[in-house]
């Protein structure tokens, strides 16, 4: 069956299921699921980041306490308490659905349903034409891309004055962008809702120039070094697209529906992390259900699989390359398997799994961009992930043994550094509410932590780690987001959201702040760090630590990405 036939099943037996078991609760139960809960729990809730949720898993636990996990959330996970805008009612309703849920929405990659959705939104060589050079900034290398999560935004940055260019409506959830390095004038992301999208970051207000819906909840991108391709992953249907990179063609499927499993099934995988690589013609593509990652040969006629790398472990999900000096650089895939607690390093030269180092009991690895880096003090080249459940920064040698574990505040999902900081930035965003809006700043050489950046609900502080004391203090007041109308672009076919850097008035009950996802930025001097809940960008100084400015009028800002710092990174 094909995909948009699948995707209407899929809607009207969701809206049905959706009021089946609601008791006295008006909760919209499929919809609310799909918003919020899809991304850890799975389109088929088979578990992921967050636990299985499929009824025979539920059906063996006690349904008051599963209420009570909704409304509380569960410590030391990515699952948050939801008592604000569920009632106990809204929580049982929900469990109940979960239980008596049947599988309506698992689809299969059809490559002639995904080139229909296929749109060029504006004329690409007469931009580049008309615009040879940038007219928003020097170069575009000067800017740094942001993700506004439940806004559905792409942002622009000039990165040297963090002024926003302009920012783009690209698919719900946006959840990665990336640049093509051969010619990063052309900018792409990819959303949960399955929206790929392309701009053109030289021309003015950044349009988009072209977009393809390559599935139905996508996560990973990536784009080859020579500028040609962009292949985007999807959770469903499981599976990964190809695409010209000039014009967003699709020109491949690669269908994940029906793979074996760690335990020997056929099932379906999601497919997780991709990257590319200089070491070769290759990207890599993760099964994350199925603890594969393929090998694909882009160089090649009909773009084949040309390795398998099978038994890395359960729940695969991010990833990053190493980055040692010489003919290595780029030659080890380092994927998180957060099922079974380690970091499978898969070599691109020998296409096998080269070793497994193992991040700790129960740590769950996230990585996020990663962080790999030549240490002085420690006299070789180091690597490192934070750990989402226990407040653990995990760095290993390129012998694949941990050389050490630098404790932190709480679980984490994003660790970062550039050769212009002396600290690799940890967050902490997965602990307690009362540390979740800290980053710690590790000593690359040391590797002990130096200083906290933390930031309350009405002050933020830079903090000596060792001695506790306050190095700088700041005013952290919130304010209300300023709302900004959606307005028509004048080159594309699409629709922008301008921004104002107009404070609101003062939030009366501030929220605590939950701070992730350092990003180097403005060649170096800046490091970016997201406030999730207070709607900003935080911009401190990259060898220092000390805050500088805040960008304000965000909705839920996550990831960033700076053309510049990027460039340098393999597969990033």
């Amino acid at each position: 069956m094909r995909l948009n036939k699948l995707l209407s099943i899929m809607a009207i037996s969701a809206l049905t299921a959706s009021f089946l078991f609601a008791g006295t609760s008006t909760m919209n139960f499929a919809e609310v699921y799909e918003k919020e809960c899809q991304g850890c729990h799975g389109p088929i809730h088979q578990g992921g980041v967050g636990f299985d949720l499929r009824p025979e898993a539920l059906k063996q636990k006690e349904t008051n306490a599963l209420a009570e996990k909704i409304m509380n959330g569960v410590e030391n996970t990515a699952m948050p308490a939801w008592s604000s805008s569920f009632s106990k009612d809204d929580a049982a309703g929900m469990i109940d659905w979960l239980m008596n849920w049947k599988n309506t929405v698992e689809l299969t990659l059809d490559f002639d349903e995904v080139k229909k959705t296929w749109k060029k939104l504006a004329d690409v060589e007469a931009l580049a034409k008309k615009y040879p050079t940038p007219t928003e900034v020097k170069s575009v290398l000067d800017i740094t891309f942001a993700t506004e999560r439940d806004a559905s935004l792409v942002d622009f940055i000039d990165s040297t004055t963090g002024k926003v260019l302009s920012r783009h409506k690209a698919g719900f959830a946006v959840h990665v962008t990336v640049t093509n390095k051969k010619n990063p004038r052309y900018a792409y992301s990819i959303s949960r809702s399955g929206r790929l999208t392309m701009f053109d970051i030289g021309a003015p207000g950044q349009p988009a120039v072209a977009s393809v819906q390559v599935g139905q909840e996508s996560r990973g991108l990536a784009v080859s070094p020579d500028g040609k391709y962009v292949i985007a992953g999807n959770y469903n249907p499981g599976g990964a697209v190809l695409c010209d990179a000039m014009t967003l063609e699709p020109l491949k499927v690669y269908n994940t529906s029906r793979v074996i499993d760690p335990d020997g099934q056929i099932t379906p995988s999601r497919v997780a992390s991709l990257a590319d690589t200089p070491y070769g013609p290759y990207f890599a593509m993760t099964l994350k259900d199925a603890g594969h990652v393929y090998i694909i040969d882009y160089s090649k006629p009909n773009f084949p699989i040309v390795g398998d790398v099978p038994n890395i472990g359960k729940i695969l999900h991010d990833a990053f390359l190493n980055e040692d000096e010489g003919k290595d650089f780029g030659r080890y895939y380092m994927i998180a398997s957060q099922g079974s607690d380690v970091i499978g390093i898969v070599d691109f030269k020998d296409k096998n799994l080269a070793a497994k180092v193992y991040t700790g009991d129960k740590s769950k690895p996230h990585p996020g961009q990663g962080s790999s880096w030549y240490s002085k003090g420690q006299k070789k080249q180091l690597h490192a992930t934070v750990s989402m459940n226990i407040g653990s920064v995990v760095i290993w040698d390129s012998n694949w043994k941990v050389v050490k574990k630098v404790e932190t505040s709480g679980g984490g999902l994003f660790v970062g550094t550039a050769h212009h900081t002396p600290y690799i930035w940890a967050d902490c965003v997965l602990g307690k509410p009362d540390k979740y809006n800290e980053v710690h700043l590790i000593n690359k050489d040391t590797l002990e932590t130096d200083k906290i950046i933390k930031v309350g609900t009405t002050k933020g502080q830079l903090i000596d780690a060792k001695t506790k004391k306050v190095l700088q203090e700041w005013d952290a007041t919130q304010h209300v987001t300023v709302a900004q109308k959606e307005v028509d672009s004048t080159v594309s076919q699409e629709k922008l959201v301008p921004h104002t850097d107009e404070l609101g008035e003062v939030v009366k009950e501030p929220v605590a702040p939950r701070l992730l996802h350092a990003e180097p930025a403005n060649h170096g001097e800046w490091t970016m760090i997201s406030e999730w809940t207070t709607g900003r960008i935080g911009i401190y100084n990259s060898k220092t630590g000390e805050f500088i400015k805040y960008i304000e009028n965000c909705t839920t800002p996550t990831f960033t990405y700076s053309v510049e710092h990027r460039q340098t990174i393999p597969g990033a």
